[in-house]
């Protein structure tokens, strides 16, 4: 899968990975390859990459949108919690 985090600032992340977890309005979820598509609105609190070589990063997000299509995520947050 490829995702792609961006901010209004500046592209925070962008690479192949193995899973994100991202705070849902309706709480948190994990998309994994192959995941149905879907948009969700986000809350404040932790998202958690695990990149295609088994790197562990997790951001802080203020809030955003995430959408999944065709194995490709589009993670736009409203910003970071600590920047």
């Amino acid at each position: 899968m490829h995702l792609v985090i961006l901010s209004p600032e500046a592209e925070i992340f962008s690479g192949e990975v193995k899973s994100v977890t991202v705070p849902g309005a309706n709480g948190s979820f994990q998309m994994l390859n192959n995941h149905a598509a879907t948009v969700s609105a986000l809350e404040k609190g932790a998202v958690k990459v695990v990149t295609a070589g088994g790197e562990k990063l997790e951001l802080v997000i203020t809030g955003g949108f995430v959408e999944m299509l065709n194995n490709e995520i589009s993670l736009l947050v409203s910003g970071l919690e600590g920047a």
